[in-house]
């Protein structure tokens, strides 16, 4: 086989390149380990900033998510028993969209299905060769057939567990990682949203966030362990603590019955340079962020939006000063969001060897944060989305 672009990964980043390739007339074959069915099923992400959200829309496959997406022009900050409105609207001009990854995905697998070009699911024993060279090489099995495919690029979209980052030699890249000792405990609930807007909450029993998926599914969290067994969480025992950390007097939290439950550990891991060779590294497979500040699908849109660009300039004209300065662009606005997440993660959630102190300057960042007007610009414009690469 052969083609212009191989892509491996059919998560929003992979699909999301291949999509803008395809508009700019650049061939590609998408590679997916999993199948169909386990892409759009696996919950994730359901936050994009008006830049993701302008992306899908002006790529074409944004329709459902102009209709069915919940556009909210702000979030709440809860701590001391009050709850405080950051307006993105009146600080930046500016929302986010609630509208869920599966959602995202299963529109990016339609576009792509539509315009006929490869996207093969259940593929095994992917590797890739060469990328040092102007042939690299993607091999792998699929359907019981040994395959190669030839590209003049291999786009690594395969995640942080994927085979694309492994492959470069040792001693290419820097890695840049910390593991937080607190996960979230995750449901998702078929419970209307008790608040019209995200609420995020410290507490001292723990952090917890109230968000949504649609208007009849609540998306839910309470910070735990890392490690933390779900044989110990029954649904009683988690209502009870979004009950306590989310309470507020007046106000009430809706239950329902809880569909799914899981657990995600925490961490924030950056690797430079984010190619090496004719071997582009884009979304998980290259940065991680903490949950908190909704940045990795994000982050991942906008690393394959660079991507395609220079792509698509290098097929233009033959010249390959864009695709030298596709890491370096990536990096920019990667670490401002690497920041950015571990500054909302580190005010909002209580360590395990917190002491008071800790505690005093974590009320004192918020109750600066909720009355200057510069701070919570500040953190509106980094939740909506900065443009910097």
């Amino acid at each position: 086989m052969r083609t212009q672009v191989g892509i491996v990964g059919a998560g929003p980043a992979g699909l999301t390149l291949a999509h803008l390739l395809h508009l700019e007339r650049i061939d590609s074959v998408v590679l997916e380990d999993r199948s169909r069915e386990y892409v759009e099923a696996r919950i994730r992400a359901g936050v994009l900033e008006q830049g993701t959200a302008d992306l899908l829309r002006e790529a074409g496959v944004g329709e459902r998510m102009h209709r069915e997406g919940i556009v909210h022009e702000g979030v709440y900050l809860q701590f001391d028993g009050e709850r405080h409105r950051i307006d993105f609207d009146a600080l930046t001009g500016k929302a986010i969209v609630i509208y869920g990854q599966t959602e995202v995905v299963k529109d990016l697998i339609e576009a792509r299905l539509a315009t006929g070009r490869p996207l093969l699911f259940e593929v095994e024993d992917v590797s890739v060769h060469d990328v040092e060279s102007d042939r690299p090489e993607i091999r792998f099995r699929h359907d019981g057939v040994e395959q190669r495919l030839e590209c003049d690029v291999i786009a690594g979209c395969d995640g942080f567990h994927g085979v694309c980052r492994p492959s470069i030699p040792a001693g290419v890249l820097r890695e840049f990682s910390r593991e937080y000792p607190y996960g979230w405990l995750g449901i998702l609930a078929a419970a209307p949203p008790s608040s019209d807007e995200l609420v995020y909450a410290h507490h001292d029993r723990g952090f917890a966030l109230l968000s949504l998926r649609t208007p009849e599914l609540g998306r839910l969290y309470v910070q735990c362990r890392p490690d933390e067994d779900l044989d110990e969480w029954p649904d009683e025992r988690i209502w009870e603590e979004l009950h306590a950390r989310l309470g507020l007097t007046g106000w009430t939290l809706t239950e329902g019955p809880v569909l799914e439950k899981g657990v995600t550990g925490m961490r924030s891991h950056v690797v430079e340079p984010m190619r090496h060779g004719n071997l582009f590294l884009a979304g998980d497979a290259a940065h991680i962020v903490p949950p908190t500040g909704a940045k990795g699908l994000n982050l991942a849109i906008a690393d394959v939006r660079v991507l395609a660009e220079v792509l698509a300039d290098w097929y233009r004209t033959g010249r390959r000063d864009t695709l030298d300065g596709y890491s370096q662009r990536c990096l920019r606005r990667v670490w401002r969001c690497e920041h950015f997440s571990w500054w909302m993660t580190s005010m909002l959630h209580r360590s395990p060897d917190a002491d008071l102190f800790e505690l005093k300057l974590q009320l004192s960042q918020l109750r600066y944060v909720t009355s200057s007007e510069p701070a919570m610009r500040s953190l509106a414009e980094n939740y909506v989305g900065l443009e910097l690469a």
